[in-house]
């Protein structure tokens, strides 16, 4: 087991997310379109980098929605609301993008885009798994003193 900083922690998990996801979403692209890697990789990648921006944008205005709600804790209730609420915007980015790069509808675009919320549903689970079995967090095991 590996233990890092959070920072770095963060830094390596994105980075290694999506590396994993651009070269799995080429190929899930790849099936949905009928196109080969070099058409679907550019479109992995503009994804990927859309999902990075878009996660860093909406996490901040969550944030800051939830300092000015003062909320103390993320209920599940929370939680489905900032899931959805982010997974709702990136969809919403990513349609268009498939209809004008594949040259399909929009509802060719939105099937596409729904495998692939699926598929990263699947793979952000997995992956969050194994990642937390590799690195460690840096106060897992530290004991607590109650004296």
């Amino acid at each position: 087991m590996i233990t890092l900083s959070p920072l770095k922690r963060r830094l390596v998990y994105v980075i290694i997310f999506e590396i994993i996801a651009i070269i799995s979403s080429t190929f899930v692209l790849m099936l949905l379109s009928g196109s080969d890697a070099a058409e679907s990789l550019p479109v992995a990648v503009m994804v990927s980098l859309a999902a990075v921006i878009w996660n860093f944008i909406y996490n901040t205005a969550f944030e800051a929605w939830e300092r000015r709600r003062l909320v103390a804790k993320r209920t599940l209730l929370i939680r489905i609301i900032h899931a959805i609420g982010f997974e709702g915007g990136l969809f919403l980015i990513c349609l268009p993008l498939y209809m004008v790069w594949y040259g399909v509808g929009l509802g060719k675009a939105f099937s596409m885009e729904a495998t692939l919320l699926l598929f990263f549903l699947v793979y952000t689970f997995i992956f969050t798994l194994v990642f937390d079995k590799i690195f460690t967090l840096p106060y897992q095991y530290k004991t607590v003193s109650t004296s």
